[in-house]
């Protein structure tokens, strides 16, 4: 039974879909003008377990995803350049291409994370007219004004506006006042209301189109509301994010679908919190910002990243440091180990110990119920690690059986269907070439024959050429790849 915490009612809510055995899934996307950062890649990974856990949970899922490549400008207060209009000019190419290279990066980095790709990835500037009928329909209802600069929202006129914030519209345009995040601008009727319809300068020729206020382009608002009703209707399930978009963004998604359509734009809001490096928000000028390349090139990899990345609550700020990351490297080797290590065992005879199996059977759902309440990973992952224990600690005493480590094996297998650590591939990998099955049948003769001082070559051989671990066993050897540790 799925609990997620709904930003909307600021409490945890049993899992409803509006349509049985149905779920769609909208998330904001990235603004492809820079490189995305693991702070960025956070979300889109707590996002994927969320995935995850309702397929595992037999529903169909429709997952929406947007690529904004016009209209984000540098301020919330609707002040400053197009973002990719900056970098464009900086970089000295057409935003096009800007947006296609920070996208190309930003898929690769997903595809090394294990991220489930979305359904469907609109962007921006492929749905204008998407954009510019929803602008009608507001415009129609009253709900639009014409300031110097382009169509601003009215959001006095949407009674409650802001509720996604917990204040009423005074609280909140006071908050983002004392945050300076907004200000009163020339021409606007209240300082939260916002641009739906940028009007185009003079030196502006790219992303321009026409419309029935003239040239211009859509502000970064009216694109997640027009893309995400475009393909999972006026009403849908889940709306994902960053906690940074709840007082704005959000907040003015909700406002302009809702006055739009009459009708509730999403029943659960699931906000990721931020992740800080060493304690400290991310920053260029500290260059203090890591991409996922920037952690490979320091010899992790990229399940480590993302386990580290599940390691806390969602709804909490997770700190990084490369020690945290060095520790992450080291428990994902460690599962990797234990199932390569389950793989080849081939001990028979006790079959299944039925306290043994209940054991580890509590442990697997104590993992389940964990992620199910509001995906808590550091109960589920504490979970996991019970098995491996346990298991462990029933090997080394000699007892495991062939039976139960297939068993455990799927349990595992079960588990990373939500964790998305690749464990599959651990088994894959963990049939040996026909050489080192050579070499460990010639030790294990040699064992036998008490030339022990060939036997231990032969180890040696295995661990420092294939990379494989013997273990000495009553029923025979059995063996596990090397953990790369640090």
């Amino acid at each position: 039974m799925l609990k997620l915490f709904n930003t909307l009612t600021r409490r945890l809510e049993l899992f409803k879909p509006i349509n049985e055995g149905k779920v769609g899934i909208y998330s904001c996307g990235i603004t492809a003008y820079y490189l995305p950062h693991i702070g960025n890649m956070r979300q889109y990974v707590v996002q994927d377990l969320l995935k995850r856990l309702l397929i595992h949970n037999g529903y169909s899922v429709k997952h929406v995803q947007n690529v904004t490549d016009v209209g984000h400008l540098v301020s919330d207060a609707d002040t400053g350049d197009d973002k990719l209009r900056a970098e464009a000019k900086k970089e000295q190419k057409s935003m096009k291409e800007v947006a296609e290279f920070y996208l190309n990066i930003f898929m690769k980095d997903m595809d090394e994370l294990n991220i489930i790709k979305p359904d469907v990835m609109p962007k921006a500037s492929e749905h204008i007219e998407d954009m510019i009928n929803l602008i009608k329909e507001l415009e129609n209802k009253g709900y639009v004004y014409k300031a110097d600069d382009g169509m601003y929202f009215d959001t006095s006129l949407f009674r409650d506006y802001g509720m996604l914030t917990g204040m009423d519209a005074k609280e909140l345009s006071q908050s983002l006042m004392e945050g300076a995040r907004i200000g009163k601008k020339e021409g606007k009727r209240n300082i939260t209301d916002f641009c739906l319809w940028r009007f185009a300068h003079g030196d502006e020729k790219e992303m321009i189109w026409g419309s029935p206020w003239g040239k211009g382009f859509p502000g970064w608002h009216i694109e997640c509301s027009a893309m995400s009703m475009k393909y999972l209707g006026e009403h849908f399930d889940i709306h994902c994010g960053g906690i940074d978009h709840i007082q704005v963004h959000h907040t003015n998604e909700i406002a302009q679908s809702e006055a739009a359509t009459g009708e509730k734009f999403v029943n659960y809001w699931f906000e990721t919190n931020f992740l800080t490096v060493n304690g400290a928000k991310m920053s260029k000028s500290l260059r203090s910002i890591y991409t996922v390349s920037d952690v490979l090139s320091k010899g992790y990899t990229a399940m480590a990243l993302r386990l580290f990345l599940l390691s806390g609550k969602h709804e909490q700020t997770l700190n990084f440091t490369f020690d945290a990351l060095k520790d992450a490297q080291n428990s994902l080797d460690g599962i990797y180990a234990f199932i390569r290590r389950m793989s080849g065992i081939k001990r028979s005879g006790d079959e299944i110990n039925e306290v043994f199996m209940r054991e580890i059977s509590e442990s697997a759902k104590s993992f389940f119920a964990a992620v199910e309440e509001d995906l808590n990973l550091p109960e589920a992952l504490s979970a996991m690690y019970s098995i491996i224990s346990k298991t462990n600690q029933r090997h080394e005493s000699g007892k495991l059986s062939k039976k139960e480590a297939d068993h455990i094996i799927e349990i595992m297998l079960d588990i990373d269907s939500i964790l998305g650590l690749r464990l599959s591939i651990q088994k894959e990998e963990s049939a040996l070439s026909d050489s080192a099955k050579n070499l460990i049948e010639e030790r294990e003769a040699a064992r036998k024959a008490k030339d022990f001082e060939k036997a231990d070559s032969i180890r040696d051989k295995l661990l420092n050429e294939y990379g494989i671990v013997l273990e000495d066993a009553e029923e025979g050897p059995t063996w596990h790849k090397k953990a790369k540790g640090f």
